[in-house]
């Protein structure tokens, strides 16, 4: 495998004439005589203010010391000529907010663990940006704050997130470096994660201090009006790499935010790293008025309707498989996906030949691992995690297959019933994928319709759907933007249609720091 020296990576050619723009050509002598210390740690979660269920300590996946480095996501990490020293990773997918103290325990382990490592040269935090943590208003600024505390000024700190993470000023204060996704579906994980660590390992190799500049804007959109697979967000995020090149510039990215967090960061941002404040700004400044131009014209990148509407042309449709999205209960966005509605909107509109994925349901889940392959049983699926949001639905189903897992809360299940088959898994998770089906021993394309607790398609699901349609269903990521609950957002469209807006990009203290250390 080859090992990274700082300028062997996807952005080796912007970072080598970054650093001559940025300090001058002596800086291509390495500042450090020595191995610089860097930790890596992060919390990352996307929230649903609108979701009642909690991610809890239990629900949270915890990656701690070297397992953090052994795990696929950072296996990256051994190709650098320096070391990373790990602490703690958390990982609660997308779902409702996080309970406090869940959070207040993770963070205290991760800033022990981040004490015993000091003192540090950079750290490098895996973040999503959508984190919402009950009583609390910005919880990534939360994070950085105290990372920032504890490592002191003059340690650099680089975050990588996802497309769809919130900016706030607290955050940008306390970072040196951010990039984010430029594709959404995420197709470029490993780009993103490399970049934040290329400017992190490459700044400290070239004794370089960036800083970020910020221009937030005041535009909230469903990812699923916003992939970057169509226009207009594939014009937007498709020459970011091109603005690389200007001297001083490191890295810019542009996020959508997230717009199921009812909190005041909550917008859409530009930010640029890099150590050229004009350059910044005019940057900034371009692409956030750009970005704000388009805003009427994201849309949908599917047919969309009721869940009635798109049943009833899935029943009528002379090819198969016609994929629905319900979209409005998907857990890869921050769903519950143990909604019943779009189940019970099926059994009235008598469709047959479906297979419906991702029911979450432990109750009937354990029943079908009780009752075994081949039994028939009585089930009630739905409801299972917020029985005010979703009721039961009661059936006779026969169990075709069982997964076989070590615990029961691993535990997924195939049913059959009313010429319906559907999975059952104990907890969340996202049946998006064909993969995720095959194992299970179902073929997404031996139905008629198939239904998707999820947004828009999966790269591997796409290709199957003839054709794909998206309901705008009820759940915590409702897709009717301009109507759900709006309380702690600061005006923004679509909620005000006539808003006015002027880029003013604002500039991290940080800089004034860089310039100190000159």
């Amino acid at each position: 495998m080859e090992r990274r020296t700082f300028l062997k990576s996807a952005s080796a050619i912007a970072l080598a004439t970054f650093a001559i723009d940025a300090v001058g050509a002596k800086s291509l002598i390495p500042a450090f005589a020595k191995t610089p210390r860097i930790a890596i740690g992060g919390i990352a979660s996307e929230c649903s203010t609108y979701s009642r269920i909690r991610s809890r300590l239990p629900d949270i996946r915890v990656l701690r010391g070297d397992d953090i480095l052994e795990s696929d996501q950072f296996t990256f990490l051994k190709r650098y000529d320096v070391p990373f020293l790990p602490t703690l990773v958390a990982n609660a997918g997308s779902g409702g907010p996080m309970d406090r103290q869940a959070y207040e325990t993770l963070k205290a382990e991760y800033l022990e663990r981040l004490k015993a490592l000091m003192p540090l040269d950079g750290v490098y935090c895996a973040m999503h940006g959508a984190l919402f943590v009950e009583g609390m208003q910005d919880a990534e600024g939360d994070w950085y704050e105290a990372t920032r505390k504890l490592v002191g000024p003059d340690c650099l700190i680089s975050a990588s997130y996802d497309l769809h993470g919130n900016i706030s000023q607290r955050i940008v204060d306390n970072l040196d470096c951010i990039t984010a996704y430029r594709t959404a579906p995420h197709v470029d994980r490993v780009e993103n994660t490399m970049r934040a660590t290329d400017m992190l390992t490459h700044c400290l190799r070239y004794g370089i201090r960036p800083y970020i500049s910020w221009a937030t804007i005041p535009v909230l959109l469903a990812g699923e009006q916003s992939s970057t697979e169509w226009d207009p967000g594939r014009r937007l995020w498709s020459d970011l790499s091109e603005y690389n090149r200007q001297p001083g510039i490191l890295d810019v990215s542009q996020l959508v935010g997230y717009v199921w967090a009812d909190e005041p960061r909550s917008a859409a941002s530009v930010v640029v790293t890099g150590t050229a404040p004009v350059t910044q700004a005019q940057i900034a400044t371009e692409l956030a008025q750009r970005y704000w131009d388009a805003r009427r014209d994201f849309k949908f990148g599917s047919p969309t309707g009721t869940i009635e509407e798109t049943i009833a042309q899935a029943m009528a449709s002379k090819t198969h498989p016609v994929i629905i999205s319900d979209s409005g209960d998907n857990p890869g966005g921050g769903g519950n996906a143990d909604q019943s509605t779009f189940l019970q909107a099926l059994l009235k509109a008598g469709a047959k030949d479906v297979l419906l994925g991702g029911m979450t349901d432990r109750p009937a889940t354990d029943a079908c691992y009780k009752a075994g392959v081949g039994a028939t049983i009585a089930i009630a699926i739905g409801g299972s995690l917020d029985p005010i949001q979703s009721q039961p639905v009661k059936v006779n189903a026969t169990v075709k297959y069982l997964a076989k897992v070590a615990k029961p809360e691993d535990g997924e299940a195939v049913v059959e019933f009313n010429g319906i088959t559907a999975t059952l898994s104990a907890r969340r998770r996202a049946y998006h994928a064909a993969e995720a089906f095959q194992v299970l021993g179902l073929e997404p394309t031996a139905f008629k319709i198939v239904v998707l607790k999820c947004g828009y398609l999966n790269p591997t699901m796409k290709p199957l759907a003839n054709p794909h349609l998206m309901a705008l269903s009820p759940g915590a990521i409702d897709q009717d933007i301009p109507n759900i609950e709006n309380k702690n957002r600061v005006p923004s469209f679509p909620f005000v249609q006539d808003l006015t807006y002027t880029p003013r990009p604002y500039l991290s203290r940080r800089a004034a720091l860089a310039k100190t250390k000159r």
